[in-house]
């Protein structure tokens, strides 16, 4: 695949990608274990289209996914992020880039998906943001054209990750949740609520989806003289 992309600066994002701008950090090392637990989850079933995904909205999965699609590319794997969230997108604003193009552009069929991708800074990271918001989310996520989608983007990415509306916003994550080989489930540390968290659990279980873990963000974590937040965006 011959990427002939305009380049995206991570270092210039809004939210901040604390993978790629301070890969030593203590919250690095956490995504960097959320990598290795989800590459220990696929040792009998290959992962790799995975939806990120949290109950309710501000709760830190669109960072999730940023960063653990960096860290993944910093294994040396051919990774793109793709922004499925087509009612709130944030991903454009995150790598700052416009987003004329994007998701919807490929499953509508007006771009291909090697027209449309975008390279970042980081090596081996790649970007699609969500394209123009469609009238009918729901709907182009269950078509025919997503299952083409996802069949091109492991022909060509080692791993695909999707970063989606909130589970009980809207069904957009559900009917993605099918389609992905595993979910990564976000909550946020005492603003959660424990009886949206069991909902969206089911939620993910009732679409069939093989939930590969479920992220704490935003927890305070002491040890000795310090202490860091995980995932603080």
């Amino acid at each position: 695949m011959a990427l002939k992309k305009k380049k995206v600066n991570s270092k210039d994002a809004s939210r901040k990608l604390v993978t790629a701008i301070d890969p030593k950090s203590p919250i690095s090392e956490q995504y960097r274990t959320i990598r290795t637990n989800i590459q220990y989850s696929s040792i009998d079933e290959e992962i790799r289209a995975i939806m990120v995904t949290s109950s309710g909205p501000g709760e830190g999965k669109s960072t999730t996914a940023s960063n653990l699609a960096v860290t993944f590319a910093q294994l040396g794997r051919k990774v793109l992020l793709v922004d499925a969230d087509l009612r709130k997108p944030t991903v454009h604003h995150t790598f700052a880039v416009n987003n004329l193009f994007g998701f919807t552009t490929v499953l509508t069929k007006q771009k291909t998906l090697e027209k449309t991708v975008l390279e970042t800074e980081e090596q081996d990271l790649y970007i699609l943001t969500s394209g123009p918001i469609p009238p009918n989310p729901a709907e182009l996520l269950s078509s025919k054209s997503m299952e083409q989608f996802i069949e091109e983007a492991k022909s060509q990415f080692e791993y695909i990750i999707f970063d989606t509306p909130p589970l009980l916003a809207v069904t957009d994550p559900q009917i993605l949740a099918n389609k992905c080989d595993g979910s990564i489930f976000v909550v946020y540390s005492e603003r959660t609520e424990i009886d949206q968290a069991k909902k969206a659990k089911e939620l993910l279980e009732n679409a069939q989806s093989k939930l590969l873990g479920v992220v704490l963000n935003h927890k305070e974590v002491q040890n000795g003289d310090y202490y860091y937040y995980y995932g603080a965006k």
